[in-house]
């Protein structure tokens, strides 16, 4: 394609009287263009594309609709049943041009840095490693877009009550908060619609209140409203996931905490070299100032008081103190809960890390209750893990068996441990590989393999390992002055 001043020169070489055959061998260009570009006087041709079928707009509205916008289906329909031979992106160009695809997405409206108009949240899911395991996490920053100051937090999981600890978490460490905070059209604070039609839940309407912003959602595939968030997340994986290892959520979160207070607010921005501290003791000024105190966010639960004295919350017990068994209200707030009865706070207890279940807890310098709560957990890791090590057909067998979930699984294991400790291992190994062989999942059965196997061989019970030693232990030296004992009555009588 000659461009447009191209064939401006050429046309004008032409008027000075230059042969085409010169202007062909100075430009190199071939005569016949040359030819061509003088007929059409310099000027680039308008031409329009004649497209060679031509189908009926309301046809094919009404076979998007039939065929409920699948593109694929309305093409076989109109070259087998219509006779119309259209190629594919044809049809899909016509569709376009007619609105009846996908809605075009519209343009962002670009917002400038002004100090103190906004800040933003968003989380983002990462797989991490604490020592030599795998865990999955939610990464939640809230994020200050002119100063761009930022606060990173950790969490196993993230819900409506993660949320709010966050955010006050960091407003307050902060001390000032935007009048606005971008997020996106997440349920966590939404109630229904999109965009700038969301209409944020009463709860998170009311709690975003007390700090003097408001949320405001962006709408749908404009996540690049909110890019100094998206940016950050690359911040994490680039800058604070490289070359740091973690062993617990809690250590995580202690040096993500030192690395978005401390290190990134004193290093300048790649590009403006503004410093964020500097920038937001600016930005200060236009900024909402908390006020002295503000309630932390908490949960109310109302909870019955066990025999043994206990109350359970999350998968963990708490003692309650007194005597006399009472329903009590207990309130969870971000890093602790308390417990009241009529208003009166009983005990207050500090709540335990993340991940931390089917744990009891009772109020420091008291001594602990006597008795254990009646209805707590009883894992099956342990014992899962001893048979697991004793023999290679044991695994297998617990790998194939173990598909079942709940009660089930956690009363098999049980069952098969007890077998174990009362059976010889090469028995027990030997049983599980035939058990395995035939599919079967019953202990019962698996009692009656053991006991074939002991007929069939005529096994005889091995002697217990004695050890030698067991003159030295404190017990056998405390006894050795009392009475010998009395065995003439499992001495065979003549």
């Amino acid at each position: 394609m000659i461009d447009v001043n191209k064939r401006k020169a050429i046309f004008l070489l032409h008027n000075e009287g230059m042969g085409i055959r010169e202007i062909s061998r100075k430009l190199k260009v071939s005569t016949n263009t040359v030819g061509n570009i003088i007929d059409q006087k310099g000027r680039l041709p308008e031409t329009i594309r004649q497209d060679k079928i031509n189908v009926d707009p309301e046809l094919l509205r009404k076979l998007h609709t039939k065929c409920d916008g699948y593109v694929q289906r309305i093409h076989e329909i109109l070259i087998e049943e219509e006779g119309i031979l259209i190629g594919y992106s044809t049809l899909t160009r016509n569709i376009r041009e007619l609105n009846l695809g996908q809605p075009k997405n519209q343009r962002c409206d670009q917002k400038p840095d002004e100090p103190g108009a906004e800040m933003q949240h968003d989380t983002s899911p990462y797989t991490v490693k604490f020592g030599t395991n795998r865990v999955k996490v939610v990464a939640s920053i809230i994020y200050m877009r002119y100063s761009k100051m930022r606060y990173l937090k950790f969490y196993h999981s993230f819900n409506r009550f993660a949320m709010k600890c966050f955010i006050h978490e960091a407003l307050t460490f902060w001390g000032y908060a935007a009048p606005i905070c971008i997020i996106d059209n997440t349920n966590l604070a939404r109630l229904r619609g999109t965009g700038k039609n969301a209409v944020m839940a009463p709860e998170m309407k009311q709690f975003a209140k007390q700090y003097g912003f408001e949320f405001i959602c962006h709408e749908v595939r404009h996540s690049n409203r909110k890019a100094g968030n998206e940016r950050s997340f690359y911040t994490v994986e680039t800058n604070f996931f490289p070359g740091r290892n973690f062993e617990t959520i809690e250590d995580m979160n202690q040096q993500a905490f030192d690395w978005a207070t401390i290190r990134l607010p004193n290093r300048p921005v790649s590009k403006t070299k503004m410093i964020p501290t500097k920038a937001f003791e600016y930005e200060q000024s236009f900024l909402e100032k908390l006020p002295a105190y503000i309630t932390p966010p908490y949960i109310a639960h109302e909870r019955g008081t066990d025999q043994y004295g206990y109350a359970a919350v999350n998968g963990n017990f708490y003692w309650v103190p007194g005597k006399t068994r009472f329903d009590v209200k207990i309130v969870q707030f971000c890093d602790h809960l308390e417990i009241y009865y009529k208003r009166k706070k009983l005990a207050e207890y500090q709540l335990p890390m993340d991940g931390v279940k089917n744990k009891k807890f009772s109020p420091k310098g008291e001594p602990k209750p006597k008795y254990q709560p009646n209805n707590r957990k009883r894992p099956t890791a342990g014992e899962e893990k001893i048979l697991r090590s004793t023999a290679p057909e044991v695994d297998a067998y617990l790998t194939f068996v173990l598909t079942m979930k709940g009660k089930t699984k956690h009363r098999l294991i049980r069952q098969l441990y007890t077998l174990h400790k009362k059976t010889a291992l090469s028995v027990f190994a030997q049983a599980l590989k035939r058990a395995l062989k035939y599919r079967i999942k019953n202990v019962d059965t698996i009692e009656n393999i053991i006991r074939l196997l002991l007929k069939q061989s005529n096994y005889e019970m091995p002697l217990p390992e004695i050890n030698e030693e067991f003159t030295k232990r404190p017990a056998y030296l405390e006894s050795r002055f009392a009475d010998e004992a009395d065995l003439s009555i499992y001495k065979n009588k003549e």
